[in-house]
């Protein structure tokens, strides 16, 4: 009897069978439709209040259609720190707030495609410690933003969810879990799951939007006669038709310094100038290398304080004396500014508001690091770099980059973006023509060479094509302002350099095959942007040159 006794309190007191009490208390689940769907997942095609959901309202099948409204309602018999607790009790509530949070899988067809581990700042910190339900939408018709709505573009369009989502009909499953990243990756058990079928219709694409556009005279190219398989261009034309490619707006490949490839979508043209946004930042180190190639600098080791006052400036350290520009152009000097961290003191949107863009930099604290060794991506930094060599040389950056870079190029409409000083920007923003961002490309694919004369020193291409940071497992590489990026193709990898801008434009030049690609795009500040130019080059244009 007391055996009994004692093992009805352990179960009461939830000790028995591996079970963790709860880190905080989770709102109470009186809803009787949550009640009867504790960890489901239901589609729904509006947004509604828990108080008002019917189970007429699940959706069990729909036509899919990007321009409607669908959303997804979860129900869980707890809440999120406490899911959280279960995997690492030894942590407090906030401990686990800063390392975990939910982890979302979406299955098409019963094959996973996307696994997403949300980021730990996503969501409101009371509703992670209280909510046992909550409600995600994931298209709208009035397209709002939502972090929901990012995250199914991440899936959708960056994540083979458009791929697989063909015309015809599907099965979606998703499934929540929570995770933990301390010293490595856990995952909990399934919170929620649920699915829907999918109807996708057919698209009407005419032909003349799948057919390859004919290379117009007057490019300023020869045009080469090389072979191209055809039907892979038709397929990726008829992917940016259908808008399974989005806000593409131009592809020209260069092979052989010939002419190969040369479409144009979404309203753009051959006398467009796009906005390629940070492709601009290269420039940067192209005219710093010409700059020391005409002897105005001695060489990219030569530190700051030899071109400003460092301590007339806020936050002055001894560590603010070994910056070089070098470690500008490589994106490692140590001053703390991380464009890819909103919180971070030097992020670019900090800058833009301020009078002085260069002072904004210089006035920025440092970090532990030491120049040259921690990569971070840092817009201020190339805005400084513009700055010096602007100072230098003579009338100037913008009158130095015409009679040195773009009149030998055969550039002759370009726009730059400016500084509140007036001064060229070269924080990105600089907007040229499609077939002249190929000049630049093959510019350095020359070695620095163009029409027999020497543009750029050859040492320094050399230079600004190696890898600074081999060690770094989040990054394929970085040179001076170029991304290294490895293409891969069946078991064949294809090394590149590039210039890549917000929205998915690149400039990318082949260190072992004789190609230049340049892709432009207006898919600004979309999760899927960069994505899709690499599956461009990776899927299409590559293997339609024979790199298969």
């Amino acid at each position: 009897m007391k055996s009994i006794l004692l093992l009805v309190l352990l179960l009461v007191s939830g000790l028995s069978f591996g079970q963790t009490k709860n880190s905080t208390d989770a709102e109470t689940i009186v809803n009787p439709i949550h009640k009867k769907n504790i960890k489901t997942i239901v589609f729904l095609d509006k947004t509604l209040p828990l108080d008002q959901i019917k189970e007429s309202d699940f959706l069990k099948t729909t036509v899919f259609q990007e321009d409607k409204d669908l959303s997804i309602r979860i129900f869980m018999d707890n809440s999120l720190v406490n899911y959280l607790h279960q995997i690492d009790p030894s942590l407090s509530s906030d401990e686990l707030l800063k390392k975990g949070n939910y982890q979302f899988n979406f299955f098409v067809d019963g094959k996973l495609l996307y696994t997403e581990n949300l980021n730990t700042g996503a969501g409101k910190t009371e509703d992670k410690m209280k909510k046992t339900t909550f409600t995600i939408p994931l298209l709208t018709s009035k397209n709002e933003d939502s972090w929901g709505k990012y995250l199914w573009m991440r899936f959708y369009l960056a994540n083979g969810g458009i791929d697989a989502l063909e015309e015809g009909n599907h099965l979606l499953k998703i499934e929540i879990k929570p995770y933990l990243k301390t010293s490595s990756l856990k995952v909990g058990n399934t919170i929620a799951a649920g699915e829907i079928h999918l109807t996708v219709p057919k698209k009407n694409i005419a032909e003349e939007q799948i057919a390859i556009q004919k290379i117009q005279p007057n490019s300023g190219w020869k045009i080469s006669d090389e072979k191209l398989n055809k039907e892979k261009i038709r397929l990726l034309n008829k992917k940016i038709a259908e808008n399974r490619f989005r806000e593409i707006t131009s592809i020209v490949v260069i092979k052989n310094e010939k002419l190969l490839l040369e479409e144009y979508f979404n309203q753009s043209g051959r006398d467009t100038l796009q906005d390629t946004r940070s492709v601009g930042k290269s420039f940067a180190s192209t005219m710093m290398g010409i700059a020391i190639k005409d002897g105005y600098f001695k060489s990219e080791n030569q530190m700051l304080k030899e071109f400003y006052d460092m301590k007339k400036f806020s936050n002055y350290s001894s560590g603010k004396d070994s910056i070089t520009i070098k470690s500008l152009l490589t994106m490692s000097s140590g001053i703390d500014g991380n464009d890819m961290d909103d919180s971070s003191p030097g992020n670019e949107e900090n800058m833009y508001p301020t009078e002085n863009w260069v002072k904004f930099a210089l006035d920025l604290p440092m970090t532990t690091n030491k120049p040259g060794k921690v990569w971070s991506y840092f817009t201020a930094g190339v805005v400084a770099t513009g700055d010096i060599v602007d100072q230098r040389v003579p009338k100037g950056l913008e009158n130095y980059a015409e009679q040195k870079l773009f009149q030998p190029l055969g550039i002759t409409k370009y726009k730059w973006q400016f500084t509140p000083q007036h001064k060229p920007s070269l924080a990105g923003g600089l907007r040229m023509k499609t077939l002249d961002f190929a000049k630049f490309g093959q510019l350095y694919k020359n070695n620095g060479m163009w029409n027999g004369q020497r543009i750029i020193d050859n040492n320094w291409v050399k230079k600004s094509f190696t890898n600074y940071f081999t060690a770094d497992q989040d990054s394929e590489g970085y040179g001076y302002l170029f991304w290294r990026k490895v293409y891969k193709v069946g078991s064949k990898n294809f090394e590149a350099y590039q210039s890549s801008g917000n929205g998915g434009n690149k400039v990318i030049i082949f260190t072992e095959i004789p190609v230049v690609i340049v892709i432009t795009a207006k898919a600004y500040n979309k999760p899927y942007g960069h994505a899709q130019s690499e599956k461009i080059v990776q899927e299409y244009l590559l293997p339609a040159m024979g790199k298969e």
